[in-house]
């Protein structure tokens, strides 16, 4: 039977109406821009800072400060990334070879009068013996990284203060200074330009070629990479051994920033190395380890606390926004996975 005419239609039997779209369907995630969040909240932390104090803010004096002091954290982030991305998510013993690399280098320069560069390579390597150290107990011995490295930074930091004679070293050699701290390129210090060479060569390769391909099967996967040809051990043994090496640099950076070096050296920025890596991981490519992401995280999270330094504010209000930032960070994408995951199951 028809229905009268003007009158609506009765719905088909079986079908159902589909429900109204929800009008505060988030603009962020219909534009995609969900992985870039903390570009956002970086962009407007800027204007807000910028906005507030310009004079000192939006000065290049500020800008150098930001780019230069976050240098040698910005190089160790590099170091952290090999061995996280190949699913080995904690080499403890990378602070702790950043340390044994600059105390060695301070040691062999100052206390012996080797020349500096041969007092770098020293230093380089003795951070590459502890790499080969990780890669003997956790590839080849099959042992748990988190546990390994925690021994080897243990062992490490006491191997510091031995040959530090539990005291501060220096100064080292200026002409390693101005190299690394001293002098400038567009009034920006030479090392931030140096940790941007590392970070461009380790982007490229994870991003570009098929050992970067190869790393990201064997984080997702081992046994898959295994299946399809990838030497699986050997990828990781590099990962441990160039991460160690890339340590000895941020080392070598950090003398020559700060001239003395004290035995505790490298072991405060390992967590804020670690924090940067995974910070970095919900931006860019949401849930991979990447370059790109770790690079944004290092300075929005140096920016940030630049800015309430020069408002004047305590540092228990700079650790405040430092750890705020990293849970929000974390929490809104997996939030938002989660409840889109729910319509899913629900549609």
């Amino acid at each position: 039977m028809s229905a009268p005419h003007g009158a609506a239609a009765p719905p088909e039997a079986g079908r159902q109406e589909e429900p109204p779209r929800r009008a505060g369907r988030s603009a962020v995630r219909r534009l995609g821009l969900s992985r870039y969040t903390i570009v956002i909240v970086f962009a407007a932390m800027v204007i807000a800072f910028g906005i507030d104090i310009p004079s000192t803010f939006l000065s290049i004096g500020n800008l150098s400060n930001i780019l230069g002091s976050q240098a040698v954290l910005f190089i160790l982030v590099m170091a952290v990334l090999l061995p996280t991305i190949m699913g080995d998510f904690v080499d403890l013993s990378l602070g702790s070879s950043l340390g044994l690399s600059a105390m060695t280098l301070a040691v062999v320069n100052v206390q012996h009068g080797t020349n500096v560069i041969l007092a770098c390579l020293a230093g380089i390597g003795a951070a590459l013996v502890v790499g080969l150290v990780n890669v003997v107990f956790v590839v080849y011995f099959d042992n748990d990284p988190f546990i390994v490295t925690l021994g080897t930074m243990t062992i490490v930091q006491g191997v510091i203060y031995i040959i530090s004679g539990n005291n501060s070293v220096g100064i080292v050699s200026t002409n390693l200074s101005d190299w690394v701290f001293n002098n400038d390129f567009l009034s920006i210090p030479l090392e931030f330009y140096y940790g941007l060479a590392i970070f461009l060569v380790v982007w490229y390769v994870l991003s570009f070629t098929p050992v970067g391909q190869k790393a990201l099967v064997i984080g997702q996967s081992r046994e898959v990479a295994r299946l399809t040809g990838v030497r699986v051990n050997r990828q990781r043994a590099w990962a441990f051994i160039l991460g160690a090496g890339i340590a000895g640099i941020a080392g070598i950076a950090y003398a020559g920033t700060n001239g003395t070096v004290d035995p505790p050296a490298g072991s405060t920025l390992i967590l804020p190395a670690f924090a940067a890596v995974f910070l970095g991981a919900t931006q860019i490519k949401p849930g991979r380890i990447n370059a790109l992401g770790a690079l944004i995280a290092v300075y929005f999270l140096a920016t940030g606390t630049a800015g309430l330094q020069l408002l004047g504010t305590q540092s228990y209000y700079q650790q405040i926004f430092y750890g705020v930032a990293l849970v929000a960070a974390v929490t809104i994408p997996k939030a938002n996975r989660d409840r889109i995951f729910k319509k899913k199951r629900s549609a």
